[in-house]
């Protein structure tokens, strides 16, 4: 059993927050536009990240994170792309590897509105858990916590920060 800290879009915000709600996750995993390679620095001071860069973030940033990361984890199969869209509306950079060999879960960020959606198609979850930062036009701050046993994917919490 593998408990997962998700976010996204922090723009190089850093809130303590972050390290408070994610105390008991196994893994931090960031879903592109860190903004800063001292919040995810710190964040891997804390623990294990999966990140990939998005469309803010820069080459130190890119250097060290891909634009798509495949990974297993605890039995599933995990794809995570900054702009990847969500079911129904996939971007195209990203659409047909979703087709042609599906994950268990898919995970995007870029539109800073938090979205949970099964997708029957491809019997694929997909996630985004909205914005962690400041900078954007979303009113309310998210992350999202679950657990993946034996790939299924249990627990799943929003988190809404202030602010």
């Amino acid at each position: 059993m593998t408990k997962i800290g998700l976010l996204s879009d922090t723009h190089g915000y850093w809130d303590d927050k972050y390290l408070t709600y994610f105390t008991d996750c196994d893994e931090i995993w960031h879903a592109g536009d860190i903004g800063s390679l001292v919040l995810i620095q710190k964040l891997a001071e804390y623990k294990k990240v999966r990140a990939v860069y998005g469309n803010i973030d820069g080459q130190d940033i890119r250097k060290i994170y891909p634009q798509v990361n495949r990974f297993k984890v605890d039995g599933a199969e995990v794809v995570i792309k900054h702009i990847g869209g969500y079911p129904g509306k996939y971007d195209p950079s990203i659409q047909s590897s979703l087709f042609i060999n599906p994950p268990q879960l898919f995970i995007s960020g870029h539109s800073h509105i938090l979205k949970v959606k099964y997708d029957k198609t491809l019997n694929m979850l997909h996630v985004n858990p909205g914005a962690a930062g400041i900078s954007g036009f979303h009113k309310v701050r998210t992350m999202v916590r679950f657990t993946i046993d034996k790939g299924v994917f249990k627990d799943l919490e929003v988190i809404e920060l202030a602010g």
